[in-house]
C-alpha cells in the first residue's frame, strides 16, 4: 500500500514539475532574449570588442582546425599500427611503459615457451632485474640465440661501442656467465637450448606467446638504449608477428649456427635435415 503511495506521488511530482518549467520557459527565454538585446544594443558600437571578438574566433577556429588535423593523422597512424601488429612501444626513459612490458614478458612466458636472440644474454636473463630473468624461470621451455664469444661478430661488437668498459674480453666473459646460468636452470630439470651464432648481431627479438618484443642492434649505441617494440599475433595477414616469427625459425634451423650441448659443453653440428652431423669442444676450432 504504501509503496504504491509513493510511486504515485513520485509521477505526480514529476507532472507538475513538468507543468511548472513548460509554463515558465516562455518568460526565461524573453527574458534573456531582451538582455542579449540590449547587452549587443551596448557593444555593438565598440570597435574594440568587435576586433577582440573576431580574433578570439580566429584563435578558437586555429586551435579547432589543428587539433582535427592532428587527431586525423593519430587515427591514421594508430590503423597503420594495428595492421602491423604494433601494440606498444616502449621509449628509451618511460619508465612505466618498461615497467608495463617487463609485467608481460613474466606473464606470456609462464607455462609457455620462450625464443631468444640476443648478443650476451647477461642484462637480459641472468641479472635479477632482467626482463626475461624471472621469464625463464617459470617458462616451459626456452630456445636460445646468443653470440659466440669466440668469433668474429662478437669482437666486432663489441668494438663498435665506444664505451670503455665494453671489450672483446667482457663481452666473451658476459656470454661465458650466461652459458652456465644456463646450465644451472638445464640442471634444474628445465628444457633448455642454446645455439651460438657467429655473426654481429641484428636484431634483439624475444617470442613469448602471442607476444614479440623487438629491438635492433646499432652501431655505436648499447641496445638497452633503443626503444622496444611490441607485435601481436592477432591473425592479421599484415602483422609483423609472422614474420619475425619466421625470421627466429630461419635462424634456429641454419645448419650454420651449431647448438650448445649444456650437458657436455660441445658443439652440436647438423646437416639441413637436421640430423646430428659432428661435434666439436667449445673452444677447439672446427676446422
Amino acid at each position: 500500500m504504501f509503496r504504491n503511495v509513493t510511486h504515485i506521488s513520485y509521477h505526480i511530482v514529476v507532472v507538475l514539475l513538468s507543468a511548472a518549467i513548460a509554463l515558465t520557459m516562455p518568460f526565461m527565454i524573453s527574458a534573456v532574449a531582451r538582455n542579449l538585446l540590449a547587452t549587443w544594443a551596448l557593444i555593438e558600437n565598440e570597435k574594440i570588442f568587435l576586433a577582440a571578438l573576431e580574433i578570439f574566433t580566429a584563435v578558437v577556429l586555429i586551435i579547432l582546425f589543428n587539433y582535427s588535423q592532428r587527431a586525423w593523422k593519430d587515427k591514421r597512424l594508430s590503423r597503420m599500427a594495428r595492421n602491423a601488429g604494433l601494440v606498444l612501444a616502449a621509449p628509451l626513459r618511460g619508465i612505466l611503459v618498461r615497467q608495463r612490458v617487463r609485467r608481460l614478458k613474466v606473464e606470456q612466458a609462464f607455462a609457455r615457451e620462450v625464443m631468444l636472440i640476443g648478443s650476451t644474454g647477461l642484462q637480459t636473463f641472468v641479472m635479477p632485474e632482467g626482463d626475461l630473468h624471472q621469464a625463464l624461470q617459470n617458462c616451459r621451455d626456452a630456445k636460445i640465440m646468443l653470440l659466440d664469444p669466440l668469433a668474429e661478430g662478437a669482437i666486432t661488437r663489441a668494438k663498435s661501442i665506444p664505451d670503455p668498459e665494453i671489450t672483446p674480453e667482457i663481452v666473451r666473459e658476459q656470454i661465458i656467465k650466461s652459458i652456465e646460468f644456463l646450465k644451472g636452470l638445464k640442471a634444474a630439470q628445465k628444457r633448455i637450448r642454446l645455439k651460438l651464432y657467429p655473426d654481429m648481431p641484428l636484431l634483439k627479438l624475444a617470442i613469448l606467446g602471442d607476444y614479440v618484443f623487438l629491438r635492433h642492434y646499432h652501431t655505436g649505441l648499447n641496445v638497452r638504449d633503443m626503444p622496444e617494440y611490441v607485435f601481436k599475433n592477432d591473425k592479421n595477414q599484415g602483422g609483423l608477428y609472422s614474420p619475425l616469427y619466421r625470421y627466429f625459425l630461419a635462424r634456429w634451423h641454419d645448419p650454420g649456427i651449431p647448438e650448445y650441448d649444456l650437458s657436455s659443453d660441445e658443439l652440436v653440428y647438423r646437416d639441413p635435415a637436421g640430423n646430428e652431423a659432428k661435434r666439436v669442444k667449445f673452444g677447439v676450432p672446427s676446422g
